[in-house]
C-alpha cells in the first residue's frame, strides 16, 4: 500500500515496531465505518470481539476511540475556492433546467452555447485566481500545495480551447490556440535564459544560444527569435548574417488565424508564406559546406532546424523537441502551428495518437495524464484521472460534458447512475467529511436525479443541530478564516427549511422540524420547540412539549419558574387554535398549561379572587385533565382558608366539592392512577407520599368552607349533610 492509502492517528495506538506485543496481549486494532460520510471510529480491542455473535463490553482500561476521516476538511482556502466555484455550478444547473422547460436543445442554441463558454472560462479565472492568491500568501498551513491549483489551471484551460470554443468557431484552426495555452502554461524558454543571452557580447558562442532560438521559434516567440537573429549581424560567416536577416522578416509575418476575417484568407496568406520559406531553403542550401561551422557550432545544422520547422516538416519538428527534452505536448502544438496549419480540433486525436506512440505520456503524473485524455479526445479517460488529481475537478468537467454530449447521459443500468451523477456524488461525498458545507454539499447531491435527492435527504435529517448549539469548532462556509463561531440553532434550522422549500422535500422539513423541536425542548426553549412542531403539524409532539412544561413545574422548576416557561408560549395559543390541522385534544393541554400558569402568577401577585376564580373555571371548562385534578383540589386548601373574606361562591365551591368526590370515587374503585398520578409525582419531588392525607385536607378545607358559608347564611340543607358527613 502506499503511504496515502493509510490513516493517522494522534497519538498512535500502536507504536513503531509494537505490532507483536499488540498481538501478544490478546488485542488488535478495529475500525468501523461511518454510515454518514468518510470517517472511521478507531480503538484497540480484545481479539474475542471478533467471535461472531460476542458483543463487546468497554472497561476502564480500553483505549480511547479515535475518529479519522479518509478526506481531509476543506481549510480556508479550500473553502473560498469551493464556495466560489459552487455558484458557477449553481448557474450551469440552472441553464439546463431553464433549457429543459424551455424545450430548447444546448447543442444547437447560440445562447446557451455561450453562456456554457462563459461558465467554463469562470471555472478556469477562479482557479487561475486561487493559484496567484496561494503563491503570493504566506498561507498556513495549506491544504494542497499552490501548484494544485496552477494543474486545475492548465487542465480547465485546455478544456475551454479544446471542448468549449467560442460559437462559430469549432471548425477553425486549433493551432494558434493551443500554442498560447503552452506559453501560458508552461514557460519556454526561460525569461532566465533570455537574460543571460542578452548579457553576452556574442551570445552564439554560448551552448544555450541555438537551443534557445530553437525553442522560441516552436513557441512562436517572433520577437525573442528575431532580437537574437539580429545579433548575428556581426557573426564572423560570410553567410549567417545574411540568412539571419532573410529569416527575420518571415518571423514576424508568419499568418495567425486572428489577423483574417475567414479561414480562406488565412489559408491563402499561409500558403504564400511558406513559398517565401521555401526560397529561404533554397538560399540556405547554397551555403558552402565550408562557411556552415563556426568556433563553436554547427550553425547551419542549426539553423537548417529554424527553416525545416517553419517548413512544416514534422520530422524536424519532432527532432528539435526530442533534443530540446520536450514532451508530447510540444510536438503536438508545434504540429498543428507549422505542419498542418488547417489542423481542427476534430482532427487532433489522430496526430496526438501518432506522438504518443514516440512520446508517451508520465503515467505518475495526473495533470500530463489529463492532457493526454483531453488532447486524444477522450472524455472518459480524462475524467477518471480528474478524479484521482481533485474530486472537485472530476465534478465540474463532467458537469459541463453531459449537456455538450461528450458523455452518455444514459443511467447506468446497475448503479441507476449517469457519467456525470457518478463524478458530482463523489464530490459530494468528500465535501461532507466537513459537516459545516452541508448547504453546498445537498445543493450537488440534488443535481443527481432520485439517488442524489435521496442522499441528500439523509444529509439534512443528519445537519449536526448539536454540534451548532453548544459552539462547536465548525465553521460555517462565510466563515472562511477559520475562526470557530457559536452557531445559532435557529438560524441552522431556518436553513434547513429554507433548503428542504428550495428542493420540495416537504417531508424531510417536517422530520427535521421535529428533531429541532427535541432539541429546544431539552434547552428549555419550549416557545421554539413548540413553533417547529406546529411548522411540521406534529400535534402529538406539541402535546409532549405541553407535558415536558407542565413537568417542569412538578419536578424542578416551581410555580414561579413554570410561569415563565408558559408565557414564553402563550402567544402561539392563538395561532394553534385558528390552525385547521391543529388536533384539539394536544390543544387543549396547551390551554390548560396556560390557564395554570395564570393562576399561579394570579397567586404569586396576591390576586386571591381571580385567582380562585380561574381554578373553578379550569374545572367548569373541563379544561383541566383528570391527572391533575389532585394537584388542583390541593391548590384550592389556601384559596379556602383565606380570611377574611370568602373567595369562593357556593356554587363554585360546590364544583370542587363535586370534583373531590368523583376522585375519591374512583380512587376506591381502582382508577387513582388517572386522578392521582399527577400528585403523587408532586408530593414525591417534595418528599411527602400520601395523596390520602393531602385529598384529606382538601376535604376538611370544603368542609370548613361549607361551616363558613352556613354562618353567614348561604349554603343549603343537601350541603350542611355532606359537610357534616365529611368532618
Amino acid at each position: 500500500m502506499h503511504a496515502s492509502d493509510h490513516l493517522s492517528v494522534a497519538p498512535p495506538l500502536v507504536e513503531l515496531g509494537g505490532l507483536s506485543d499488540l498481538s501478544k496481549s490478546g488485542r488488535t486494532i478495529h475500525a468501523t465505518a461511518s454510515p454518514l460520510n468518510e470517517t472511521y471510529a478507531v480503538f484497540a480491542a480484545s481479539l474475542l470481539d471478533n467471535l461472531p455473535g460476542k458483543q463487546r463490553h468497554a472497561s476502564p482500561d480500553d483505549q480511547p476511540i479515535y475518529f479519522v476521516s479518509s478526506e481531509a476538511l476543506p481549510l480556508s482556502e479550500r473553502r473560498l475556492f469551493i464556495g466560489d466555484t459552487s455558484i458557477i455550478f449553481a448557474a450551469l444547473q440552472n441553464l439546463v433546467k431553464t433549457a429543459k422547460d424551455n424545450g430548447l436543445d444546448l447543442l444547437q442554441d447560440e445562447g446557451s452555447q455561450r453562456v456554457i463558454r462563459k461558465l467554463a472560462l469562470d471555472y478556469v479565472n477562479f482557479s487561475k485566481e486561487c493559484w496567484i492568491h496561494i503563491t503570493q500568501t504566506d498561507l498556513k498551513p495549506r491544504q494542497v500545495p499552490g501548484d494544485h491549483y496552477r494543474i486545475l489551471y492548465t487542465c480547465l484551460s485546455l478544456f475551454a480551447i479544446l471542448y468549449v470554443p467560442e460559437y462559430g468557431l469549432e471548425n477553425a484552426p486549433v493551432g494558434d490556440d493551443l500554442v498560447e495555452w503552452l506559453n501560458v502554461h508552461f514557460i519556454e524558454p526561460s525569461t532566465e535564459e533570455g537574460d543571460h543571452l542578452s548579457s553576452l557580447e556574442r551570445p552564439w558562442e554560448d551552448e544555450t544560444f541555438w537551443p534557445y532560438l530553437t525553442r522560441a521559434t516552436l513557441r512562436g516567440l517572433s520577437k525573442a527569435v528575431t532580437f537574437f537573429l539580429g545579433t548575428l549581424s556581426v557573426h564572423p560567416s560570410e553567410n549567417l548574417p545574411r540568412l539571419s536577416q532573410s529569416i527575420i522578416p518571415l518571423l514576424n509575418s508568419q499568418p495567425k488565424l486572428q489577423a483574417y476575417e475567414t479561414e480562406r484568407e488565412f489559408a491563402y496568406a499561409s500558403h504564400r508564406w511558406k513559398e517565401k520559406v521555401k526560397a529561404l531553403r533554397i538560399e540556405l542550401d547554397d551555403v558552402p559546406v565550408s562557411d556552415r561551422h563556426d568556433d563553436f557550432e554547427d550553425w547551419w545544422d542549426r539553423f537548417s532546424d529554424i527553416v525545416g520547422i517553419l517548413e512544416g516538416r514534422g520530422e524536424v519538428v519532432q527532432k528539435a523537441c526530442e533534443e530540446l527534452g520536450a514532451d508530447w505536448k510540444e510536438v503536438c502544438v508545434a504540429w498543428a502551428v507549422f505542419v498542418d496549419t488547417r489542423l481542427r480540433r476534430q482532427d487532433l486525436p489522430d496526430i496526438v495518437a501518432q506522438v504518443l506512440e514516440d512520446m508517451p505520456p508520465d503515467p505518475t503524473n495526473l495533470e500530463d495524464m489529463v492532457h493526454a485524455a483531453l488532447f486524444t479526445g477522450d472524455p472518459l479517460k480524462a475524467l477518471d484521472h480528474a478524479a484521482k488529481l481533485d474530486p472537485w475537478l472530476g465534478a465540474h468537467l463532467a458537469d459541463i460534458m453531459e449537456p455538450l454530449a461528450l458523455v452518455e447521459r444514459d443511467a447506468n443500468e446497475e448503479s441507476g447512475l449517469t457519467i456525470r451523477d457518478f463524478y458530482v456524488l463523489s464530490y459530494a461525498q468528500y465535501l461532507h467529511a466537513d459537516p459545516a458545507l452541508w448547504r453546498i454539499t445537498v445543493a450537488y447531491m440534488f443535481s443527481c436525479g432520485k439517488i442524489g435527492a435521496r442522499t441528500a435527504d439523509e444529509v439534512l435529517l443528519h445537519v449536526p443541530l448539536r454540534l451548532y448549539s453548544s459552539g462547536s469548532s465548525i465553521t460555517s462556509e462565510s466563515n472562511t478564516d477559520g475562526v470557530p463561531e457559536k452557531g445559532d440553532l435557529a438560524g441552522i434550522v431556518k436553513d434547513v427549511n429554507a433548503t428542504c422549500h428550495e428542493y420540495q422535500r416537504e417531508g424531510i422539513r417536517r422530520t427535521v422540524c421535529r428533531i429541532a423541536a427535541q432539541t429546544f425542548v431539552q434547552k428549555k426553549e419550549f416557545g421554539l420547540a413548540l413553533s417547529y412542531c406546529s411548522s411540521a403539524e406534529d400535534w402529538a409532539g406539541l402535546g409532549r412539549v405541553v407535558d415536558r412544561i407542565l413537568q417542569e413545574y412538578i419536578h424542578a422548576a416551581g410555580p414561579e419558574q413554570y410561569t415563565r416557561y408558559v408565557f414564553g408560549i402563550a402567544p402561539s395559543l392563538q395561532a394553534f387554535r385558528t390552525n385547521p390541522g391543529a388536533q384539539g385534544v394536544f390543544i387543549h393541554r396547551l390551554m390548560f398549561a396556560v390557564r395554570y400558569a395564570e393562576f399561579h402568577q394570579r397567586l404569586a401577585n396576591g390576586d386571591f379572587q381571580d385567582a380562585a376564580w380561574d381554578l373553578v373555571t379550569m374545572f367548569q371548562d373541563d379544561i383541566a385533565p383528570k391527572s391533575w385534578w389532585g394537584v388542583l383540589l390541593c391548590d384550592a386548601v389556601q384559596l379556602l382558608q383565606y380570611e377574611p373574606t370568602p373567595l369562593f361562591s357556593y356554587v363554585s365551591a360546590c364544583v370542587l366539592l363535586h370534583r373531590l368526590d368523583e376522585v375519591c370515587t374512583r380512587t376506591m374503585q381502582g382508577s387513582g392512577e388517572d386522578y392521582l398520578r399527577i400528585l403523587e409525582m408532586k408530593l414525591q419531588a417534595g418528599g411527602r407520599h400520601d395523596t390520602q392525607q393531602q385529598l384529606q385536607l382538601a376535604r376538611l378545607a370544603l368542609a370548613k368552607y361549607f361551616a363558613r358559608c352556613t354562618m353567614v347564611g348561604t349554603g343549603g340543607t343537601l350541603i350542611n349533610r355532606r359537610v357534616g358527613s365529611a368532618v
